[in-house]
């Protein structure tokens, strides 16, 4: 049980950046979760830094604050210097993060449970549930008033996550395969775009303080990515995408922690890490082995 907390955790957090993901995927806008990993960094560490609490509310709030501002710089650069938006888009997201990670360094942040080491790899291995001995645990309300506050965070962001795909399936199927169809149904598209970057922004806050930015980067892009290669109906790549998010959370922490030892080391590793590589390695082998491998690019139905 004490293990379980961490578990749950990763796996939450895996769901609920894979989900959005596959809207992404299929839109060309993978990219989008990588970016907003690096946007939220400065704006998390401000909203620590103006408020002196490590809080959800102000974290979030600064790391949308960063959006903000990240989306004006790119506009600006892209008009003044007249280049291309993947370049600005490349220049700002690097700059920002790097500015998140100075004021890491430099700030109070890198004295109180924030810091590189926590913003790249997050502390999923922390979270343990210390008053979770055995499944009675479950039924004792003094055990579960002590659960970690991550994993009831992660746990709602999924569920948000979960309600707006359901409520929106049609629409977002429609505007992502066909924009011009959905808006000669009147179906406000730009609006739609705005609330899947939205609930991927959401999900990459929640877990940026639990799993760390490799993570986020990973699920935004692997689980959905190898569920493209598996199907070429919508539905089916969302289960896949939420199958292979579960897989590589489950997989990876366990082997995270007995990997090592089963190899004859004496430390475990990096959950975050090892989450990540996993879902690398499922990438890897749908690329290899998936039937939908061969399958021209767009060729999909809802």
């Amino acid at each position: 049980m004490l293990s379980l907390s961490p578990l749950l955790i990763g796996i939450a957090a895996a769901v609920a950046c894979a989900l959005p993901g596959n809207f992404l995927l299929l839109r060309r806008q993978a990219l989008i979760g990588d970016a907003i990993s690096h946007v939220v960094l400065p704006g998390i560490v401000a909203g620590f830094l103006l408020t002196g609490m490590v809080a959800t509310l102000p974290m979030m709030l600064g790391a949308a604050a960063a959006a903000l501002v990240s989306v004006a710089l790119i506009e600006t650069i892209r008009r003044l210097g007249r280049i291309e938006p993947g370049a600005a888009m490349g220049v700002v997201f690097t700059a920002m993060f790097a500015a998140g990670v100075l004021l890491l360094e430099q700030s109070a942040a890198s004295g109180v449970h924030l810091d590189v080491q926590h913003a790249l790899y997050g502390n999923l291995e922390s979270l343990i549930w210390l008053d979770g001995y055995g499944w009675g645990a479950l039924a004792d309300p003094a055990a579960l008033s002590t659960l970690p506050p991550e994993l009831l965070r992660m746990g709602a962001v999924l569920l948000c996550v979960l309600l707006f795909i359901a409520v929106l399936w049609r629409p977002l199927a429609l505007a992502t395969f066909d924009e011009g169809f959905a808006r000669s149904m009147g179906l406000n598209t730009g609006l739609l775009g705005l609330a899947l970057v939205a609930m991927a922004a959401l999900s990459a806050v929640a877990a940026f303080d639990a799993v760390g930015s490799i993570i986020v980067i990973a699920m935004f892009i692997c689980p959905p990515a190898s569920a493209r290669l598996m199907t070429d109906r919508l539905g089916r790549q969302v289960a896949w995408s939420v199958l292979f998010a579960t897989f590589s959370a489950v997989l990876g922490y366990s082997l995270a922690g007995y990997g090592p030892i089963w190899l004859g080391f004496a430390n475990a590793v990096s959950a975050a890490g090892m989450i990540a590589t996993v879902s690398g390695l499922i990438l890897g082998l749908a690329a290899l082995f998936g039937p939908c491998r061969h399958r021209r690019s767009g060729a999909m139905s809802g």
